[in-house]
């Protein structure tokens, strides 16, 4: 027997191996097995199995799982996927493991298990009668009415001396890191609105569904039902949700309808991650719930594939393999003829045109739930708050606040900048406080007392002058920590929490903050964009956005949809139950389309607005777009390299569109010097053809670090 294998090196190449004959029985495709390469032992996945070689093989040293851990659709889709997206298949394999059956993973995560006893014979009537040891009676008496015992529950002495004597025996169980064993109750029935969602959905012919409803149209309760009818039908479910910090609310909504769940994202620890991904591979959950990776859950009978909030840019991963997730989602409904569930209040641009087109089947829900009423949306303009010298906060935001306050009630402040400032300026010549490593700014965070690169992670303590001239620093701009302070100040009665990357690194933060905020032990809520969506706090009634400009001003031909959708989805956030909400919008562009129609919850003009630049500007939906970014140390190399690749592309090129090299929004990270290059393109096909040659033939210079990216989120 002869097996193919794909090893651990950055190379999409595969090597024959042969199987000795005490092995045989164990090979699989899709198990992992440890295999001699040159001087070093790695582990690799078999992708091929056939009877003979023409070569003198080496052997396999070891078959590392019992079980299949990526069965056939997944070795086919990876396969899919490297294609599609231009990186190599071993990349995509590791992305859709959890760390513990991941090849290369040097800490191993441990199976736990749990030691019991049991009667090896039931006929024990004699012993009992005759046993001078009353502790041992006392063991085999209990054994008889209740089958098995953990060990800790007994002296081991007395359980080693039944042992011996052949009248019980030792056993092991596995257990689960994270186990629910829970009541459920029957689903909340729908209201007229959601039952006709609900029932096109279930007569539509098409393979996705993108269902439209407005924050807090109650599109969750109709996930459920949909979910219901795939598992009566003995099926399975697969429900992705953008943040960490949304899957402990919606997996307590589910858990008490549900009890056979595996939850997958990156806020569990290794063991737990491992834990889940094997109750998936033994058959015990019909239902996995979780972030962009979970899309891959080794489901072999799916039948429904949901995906929340699905204009998240958190669905398309943001290094290699730079995969969607939706296109996952879709790829896999096909080979599992499967509807594919798209649901947001703010659909991306590109998803609502192909449902206006009828490639994907619109489902629209326009009003709230328990007829709960949108929020009043106010857009103050800080132009002129400024001149009052309400730099911060409004006049409209503050009275909003202490009203709330004086009602009990709670309020959420949105910035989608964390930190305490932007950066440091020095006041006598302008000199900017700099990242040494990357073309960016640094960070101050006040917390820490530390300046901090947001994209190399390089810190250095606060130095409280200028190291060019010796003026004073001044904090400018604005983050979640300096509105977390200025708040304190204003309210000092009140009790804030703070939800941004710096409070919720540590495991479980997220779930604690939330925890903490439905329960009322705070009053104010300041976060980054984590806050915005999916989040359900009934008492919240005023949502307050400090900074609306901060994504609007980014160069990205999507800055315009970015910011509609975070203005959008927080403000979702305020009166979702029997009370009023509000909501304030702070900022400087007051009469741009894309923050004056949120405060009509106006989807269907925005689009009209957007789409109509795109299609000048010949932008998403109307051309595909590539993004390859050239990397290197040395500046002048790294641009003849781009050159190179610029010019085979417009060599190859007839019609598409062909921009660059250019300097990308940073043209330096990390000490490495990029450059993009740009193309936009109707041709899928020949374009992604091409982008292999690209990689495979024009990348000749080991220094240099090319990486591609399909519709990127952002250039």
């Amino acid at each position: 027997m002869v097996i193919s294998v794909l090893v651990e090196i950055n190379i999409d190449k595969v090597f024959d191996y042969n199987v000795p004959e005490n092995l045989r029985e164990s090979i699989c495709l899709g198990k992992r097995v440890l295999v001699p390469f040159g001087k070093q032992t790695l582990e690799g996945f078999i992708i091929n199995i056939k009877d003979e070689s023409d070569y003198d093989l080496k052997d396999i040293i070891e078959v590392i799982d019992s079980e299949v851990i990526l069965n056939k659709e997944l070795l086919e889709l990876g396969k899919e996927i490297s294609k599609n997206n231009i990186c190599n298949l071993t990349s995509v394999y590791q992305s859709m493991l959890p760390v513990g059956y991941k090849a290369s993973n040097k800490r191993k995560v441990s199976i736990r298990t749990k030691n019991y006893i049991r009667l090896i014979n039931d006929d024990v009537v004699e012993f009992i009668s005759t046993s001078r040891s009353e502790k041992q009676k006392e063991i085999v008496s209990y054994l008889l009415k209740n089958k098995s015992s953990l060990t800790t529950k007994f002296d081991n002495a007395s359980i080693n001396a039944l042992i011996k004597k052949g009248i019980i025996e030792k056993y092991s169980e596995e257990y689960y890191r994270l186990n629910d064993n829970n009541e459920v109750e029957d689903l909340v029935k729908l209201n007229p609105s959601q039952i006709e969602a609900y029932n096109q959905i279930n007569n539509s012919d098409k393979d996705v569904i993108l269902l439209n409803g407005i924050t807090g149209s109650g599109k969750t309760e109709i996930y459920m039902h949909l979910i219901k009818d795939t598992i009566d039908k003995g099926k399975e479910a697969i429900l992705l949700v953008p943040e960490i910090s949304l899957t402990p609310q919606i997996i307590n909504r589910f858990k008490k309808h549900f009890n056979k769940i595996a939850v997958l994202h990156s806020g569990l620890s290794q063991g737990e991650k491992y834990d889940e991904y094997r109750k998936i591979l033994n058959k015990e959950v019909n239902i996995v719930i979780g972030a962009r990776s979970a899309i891959f859950a080794p489901l072999n009978n799916l039948g429904i594939i949901i995906i929340d909030e699905e204009h998240s840019d958190s669905y398309k991963q943001d290094h290699n393999p730079r995969y969607n997730a939706i296109d996952v989602a879709i790829l896999r409904g096909k080979t599992h003829n499967c509807k594919v569930i798209l649901g947001s209040a703010t659909p991306t641009i590109e998803d609502y045109a192909r449902a206006k087109k009828g490639y994907y089947e619109l489902v629209k829900l326009d009003k709230r739930a328990k007829d709960a009423s949108l929020p009043l949306v106010n857009i103050v303009d800080m132009t002129k708050e400024v001149r009052k010298g309400n730099k911060i906060f409004s006049e409209e935001l503050l009275l909003s606040i202490e009203d709330r306050l004086n009602k009990n009630e709670q309020v959420m402040l949105l910035l989608n900048k964390r930190g305490y400032s932007n950066y440091l300026m020095c006041s006598n010549c302008g000199e900017v406080t700099k990242c040494p490593n990357c073309d960016i700014t640094l960070t101050y965070h006040k917390t820490s007392d530390m300046n901090r690169c947001h994209y190399c992670g390089y810190a250095d303590n606060n130095k409280k002058v200028c190291s060019k001239c010796g003026g004073p620093l001044n904090n400018v701009g604005l983050g979640t920590e300096k509105v977390e302070e200025e708040i304190n100040k204003l309210f000092p009665t009140a009790k804030v929490l703070r939800m941004d990357i710096d409070t919720t690194s540590n495991k479980g933060s997220h779930n604690k903050i939330i925890d903490k905020f439905m329960n009322h032990e705070a009053d104010i809520l300041v976060g980054t964009q984590m806050i915005s969506k999916g989040l359900d706090f009934p008492l919240v009634t005023l949502v307050g956005v400090i900074n609306a400009d901060t994504i609007l001003n980014l160069p990205d031909f999507r800055s315009s949809e970015k910011t509609y959708d975070l203005i959008s989805q927080v403000s979702g956030r305020a009166g979702r139950s029997n009370l009023k909400g509000k909501v304030v919008i702070q900022t400087y562009n007051k009469d741009n389309y894309a923050i004056k129609l949120t405060s009509s919850n106006n989807y269907e003009d925005f689009y009209n607005e957007e789409i109509a630049i795109r299609k000048k500007l010949y932008y998403p939906p109307y051309s595909f777009i590539a993004l390859i970014k050239v990397g290197g140390k040395d500046f002048n190399n790294t641009l003849k390299e781009a050159n190179k690749i610029g010019d085979y592309l417009r060599s190859n090129i007839d019609k598409e569109i062909v921009l660059g090299p250019s300097v990308g929004s940073l043209s330096r990270i990390n000490n490495i010097y990029y450059f993009e290059i740009i193309i936009k393109y109707r041709d899928k096909e020949n374009i992604i053809k091409l982008l292999n040659d690209v990689r495979n033939i024009t990348i000749t210079n080991s220094k240099i670090n090319v990486q591609f990216d399909i519709n990127p989120n952002a250039f």
